[in-house]
């Protein structure tokens, strides 16, 4: 086992779990109760400078110290057979290759179809899976850190839980499979602010956007995934149901 990757790995799991557990604490409860576009855009910009050092940073470090280790865990995970099975399927085949364009066009419409069916309905109405709706932005103003917010997060969440965090645990223990799957739940953690419901929902999801990285061989992939899903609650979601287009 290498000592200076384990003392590298308690580093970053401390961070991450400081980060969940002050959000979680107060930060966030903070927030819902802010009711001036002032306040809540000061706190947005601060979350997004946040996400860039913190995440950023961290997986600049971690990939600084394990970058010759990243195709042997991305080769290791894809070997295990239900991921080679789904490589070969997608990637070899022609119906596979099919799929994957009606998966985009699908991803598309379920993105999509909800604003066109709920377009006379209120934002509020709308079910939200966790505890998010006083992310969503109430004005005008609060539209830009919302796409800020999607985008870092598509970004910088997926470099950290994709790439550089399942690197990083494989150096420690060489099983490719596992290390997406503890970064996975790690994720998940990430998101106890939105209660047991948003950390569950985020733990599939996380393991959805790992599927999606083994299976393609790119980390493009979860990171466009990972920012249109965001995308869609925090500026889709408020701009044809919120209509905070007409609240400046």
């Amino acid at each position: 086992m290498d000592l200076q990757l384990l003392a590298l790995l308690l580093v970053v799991v401390t961070l991450l779990v400081w980060r969940a557990i002050n959000r979680q604490r107060g930060e966030y409860a903070a927030f819902k109760r802010m009711r001036t576009t002032k306040r809540r855009q000061r706190t947005m910009r601060r979350w997004l400078v946040e996400s860039a050092l913190v995440f950023g940073g961290l997986s600049a470090a971690v990939l600084l110290a394990t970058w010759e280790l990243v195709p042997v865990a991305l080769a290791d995970a894809q070997a295990w057979e239900p991921i080679a099975a789904s490589r070969a399927f997608f990637l070899d085949s022609d119906l596979g290759r099919i799929l994957v364009i009606a998966g985009w066009v699908l991803l598309a419409t379920a993105l999509v179809l909800p604003f066109l069916v709920l377009r006379n309905a209120d934002a509020e109405d709308v079910p939200k899976i966790g505890d998010i709706g006083a992310l969503l932005p109430r004005t005008r103003g609060e539209l830009p850190y919302g796409a800020g917010l999607a985008l870092s997060a598509g970004v910088f969440e997926e470099t950290m839980f994709r790439l550089a965090l399942p690197t990083l645990l494989f150096g420690i223990w060489p099983n490719g499979p596992l290390a997406f799957a503890v970064a996975s739940v790690l994720f998940g953690a990430l998101h106890l602010y939105q209660k047991w419901v948003g950390v569950l929902s985020a733990v599939v999801l996380g393991l959805v956007f790992a599927y999606l990285y083994l299976v393609s061989g790119t980390i493009l992939v979860p990171i466009v995934v990972h920012a249109l899903i965001d995308l869609r609650s925090l500026v889709l979601l408020p701009l044809v149901l919120g209509r905070v287009w007409s609240k400046p």
